[in-house]
């Protein structure tokens, strides 16, 4: 049993995955990324500064669930986020598609075994690695 701190309340809770928060702290967490889908729903162009001060949240958590893909920027949105390899300009999650893609082809390439060329035969070694004695007289 992994018993730990909530990190948001403190209550000892017993963790099994994802973040250190107890039960109680999650529901609330989720009842207020709800709040704040709603919220972006109706007002689709507010910067995240006026999301986060008119929902009570972190700019952090908001930034935490666009890159999680849970939040999307919208396309008239004047919001975005950068990509984290390039530096793209994105609507949602940690790449932009091109990164993306680099990085799928890339991981492709290295789980590929290496074509290994066909080993050089030599010589049938049979005629000239012949067992030779001397003659004794």
């Amino acid at each position: 049993m992994n018993v730990r701190n909530c990190r948001k309340c403190n209550r000892l809770f017993n963790y099994v995955t994802g973040l250190p928060i107890c039960p109680a702290c999650k529901e609330d967490l989720e009842k207020k990324f709800q709040e704040v889908k709603a919220f972006i729903q109706e007002n689709r162009t507010v910067p995240l500064q006026v999301v986060a001060e008119e929902c009570d949240v972190e700019i952090a958590q908001l930034n935490q669930w666009v890159r999680e893909e849970r939040l999307i920027f919208s396309e008239d949105s004047v919001m975005s986020i950068s990509c984290e390899r390039c530096g793209a300009a994105i609507r949602t999650g940690r790449f932009c598609d091109k990164c993306k893609n680099e990085t799928m082809n890339d991981l492709m390439s290295a789980g590929r075994r290496p074509e290994v060329e066909a080993p050089v035969r030599k010589k049938d070694l049979t005629e000239t690695a012949k067992m030779r004695f001397l003659d004794k007289k």
